[in-house]
């Protein structure tokens, strides 16, 4: 009998609702899952027991009297930790946030809610989603489903792991520049980074605000279609979100590619890709020229310079946004005594890891006097650049397509000790988030050692609803889904 843990959310919903078993018991099955996982994994920075069961008998209560809230109606969800949660830890992985408890729930929060969906908890992160590994956690490093010597991607490593491995049925994470969809492909998840201002920054606790955006993890398209639907729209308390209708993302899934111009993306799909990663890629190509696409190479040439503009327009904007943090408001505050500015220097060195350090020190001297044009101002111009380049690629092919990682999963470690080979993990999905355009990940298949290989759909702004088509033809043509079970089976661990 299959456990209720490996269950699709569409599964899980058809389940409920023919009444084979409640919320409750969807929630005792991923427990179980994390109780038998998290020593391995620690997915997890905080299980809400008390709240998630009391969501659960609500949403079993109000199933039984005919109020159905949608798909996602008692459904086991997970949140990245740096999404709030009224009354539950929200730490961004980050010391100077430990035992912070919100006062509000994040907008994404309070529509999972609204929606009936069940919060299990809270997921690890790299600190203030500063990373592609989740090795810079203050919390503790989290490890990949598939095999433990590995790392999940990162900075949403939690969430990822959570869904590959059945301690949730979908997650959300936030994606800067590629920290959903690069730990998606490390765990042979689905990711996906909307359009931004498609979804509500509000409660979002800000790593570059011109960058963030969040979006759901899932086993499958359809899956997180659903997700992304019940937290899209506009919302009056974030500025930057669109005020328009939120795309129809499940119409269109069946309608395959036939007449589709699908662009690979020159510059992501040549030198410093894995050559199992490329022919996996190219594979899928050929698939889909063949399901009836006409499948053409398009240049991106900016893109070639996203990485490096991406590193000084992120920690120029982490630097404003973590300037807050001081010990005066709230969060970590020194025991040291001395002055004002004593006190506000010690509480920042020890509530902030190291990598947060480097880069408020590389966004404070980006912006500094003498300084910001040479550095700021010209990674803007390229920022310019792209997005230009990227309307140009959308006038010849209704969606783009490359790897989502250069690799799959490395070792836990094996970067750790080298920035630029760790921001390197990024350089496929970087691009996007400086556009502003989304972009998903679906699983296509496992490299010679049994890990997964993540494949990047791209669409235009709010293009959404032809990004989800293609992704879901993708996804049956690879077949990966029905290998999906590979990673919440059996915790591989290290001997």
């Amino acid at each position: 009998m299959t456990d209720l843990a490996d269950l699709t959310i569409a599964e899980a919903g058809h389940g409920l609702r023919k009444g084979d078993f409640t919320s409750v018991d969807l929630l005792d099955a991923v427990d179980r899952r994390a109780a038998v996982t998290e020593a391995h994994l620690h997915a997890f920075l905080t299980m809400d027991h008390d709240g998630a069961r009391a969501a659960a008998e609500a949403a079993d209560a109000a199933l039984a009297a005919g109020n159905d809230l949608g798909p996602l109606h008692g459904i086991p969800v997970a949140l990245k930790d740096n999404m709030c949660t009224i009354g539950v830890d929200t730490t961004a992985s980050s010391q100077i946030l430990a035992g912070w408890k919100p006062p509000y729930d994040a907008t994404v929060t309070a529509r999972l809610k609204d929606a009936g969906a069940v919060i299990v908890g809270k997921t690890n992160l790299d600190e203030f989603a500063m990373g592609s590994s989740t090795e810079n956690s203050a919390f503790g490093t989290t490890r990949n489903p598939w095999n433990t010597d590995t790392v999940p991607g990162g900075s949403s490593g939690g969430s990822a792991a959570a869904v590959a491995v059945g301690s949730a049925f979908g997650a959300f994470g936030s994606d800067t520049g590629g920290s959903i969809r690069q730990p998606a492909a490390l765990t042979g998840t689905v990711g996906v980074k909307p359009t931004y201002g498609l979804v509500s920054r509000y409660g979002l606790i800000a790593f570059a605000s011109s960058l963030d955006q969040i979006g759901p993890f899932a086993r499958t398209v359809d899956d997180a279609a659903v997700l992304l639907e019940a937290v899209a729209g506009w919302d009056r308390r974030d500025a930057t979100s669109i005020n328009g209708p939120v795309p129809d993302l499940r119409g269109g899934l069946e309608e395959g590619v036939a007449g589709l111009r699908v662009g690979i993306v020159t510059e992501l799909s040549g030198d410093g890709i894995d050559p199992q990663v490329l022919a996996a890629t190219k594979g899928i190509a050929d698939k889909l020229s063949d399901a009836g696409a006409e499948v053409i190479e398009v240049s991106v040439p900016a893109s070639e310079f996203a990485l490096s503009a991406y590193y000084l327009i992120a920690p120029a904007e982490c630097s404003a946004n973590l300037a807050r943090f001081d010990g005066v408001r709230y969060g970590h505050r020194t025991t040291v005594e001395g002055t004002t500015e004593d006190m506000m220097s010690h509480s920042r060195a020890e509530g902030f890891g190291p990598e947060v350090i480097r880069r408020i020190l590389l966004g404070t001297y980006a912006l500094s006097a003498g300084y910001y044009d040479a550095f700021y101002g010209q990674a803007q111009k390229v920022r310019t650049l792209v997005r230009n380049d990227f309307a140009a690629a959308y006038e010849r092919a209704d969606v783009l397509i490359s790897p989502t990682s250069p690799t799959t999963a490395f070792k836990v470690g094996e970067r750790a000790a080298d920035p630029i080979a760790m921001y390197y993990s990024d350089v496929c999905t970087v691009a996007s988030n400086l556009s502003g355009d989304p972009a998903m990940s679906v699983p296509i298949g496992l490299d010679s050692g049994g890990l997964p290989i993540g494949f990047q759909v791209m669409a235009p702004a709010l293009g959404e609803e032809m990004m989800f088509r293609v992704a879901a033809e993708v996804e049956r043509l690879a077949g990966f889904e029905d290998r999906a079970s590979l990673a919440t089976s059996d915790v591989v661990v290290p001997s």
